[in-house]
């Protein structure tokens, strides 16, 4: 069975987000970010699933980043801006980390608003 993956523009109650967690990798969810539609695709095993989900419902691929979300660490220690995703020199990212300070605050952002606040918990 596909590991469950699932794109969302409104936010994600906090059992959904512990399940999708608890599915694969128990401490953090994959995630991609369209920034230009202010989506996510969350869960699965591998951020290309999820990035080809996304393209799938017209996504552009210069708008999506990879990164992991820790939703049971410290709000500063949530999100890593790592995947091999992001590794796309034509669009001025030559690693894995986003390497835009801009783009990681808009990451940063969407996962507030949509996955945890600062004042959500799942502990």
């Amino acid at each position: 069975m596909q590991p469950q993956i699932i794109l969302l523009s409104k936010k994600i109650s906090p059992s959904l987000l512990s399940d999708l967690t608890a599915e694969i990798f128990n401490s953090f969810v994959k995630i991609v970010v369209d920034v230009d539609r202010k989506m996510l695709a969350v869960g699965g095993e591998m951020h290309a699933d999820a990035e080809q989900l996304l393209l799938e419902n017209g996504s552009k691929q210069s708008n999506l980043w990879g990164a992991n979300f820790y939703p049971f660490e410290p709000v500063e220690l949530r999100v890593e801006y790592t995947s091999f995703i992001n590794i796309r020199p034509r669009d001025g990212n030559t690693s894995m980390m986003v390497e835009d300070e801009a783009t990681r605050a808009q990451i940063k952002s969407l996962c507030s608003e949509l996955l945890l606040g600062d004042d959500d918990d799942l502990a």
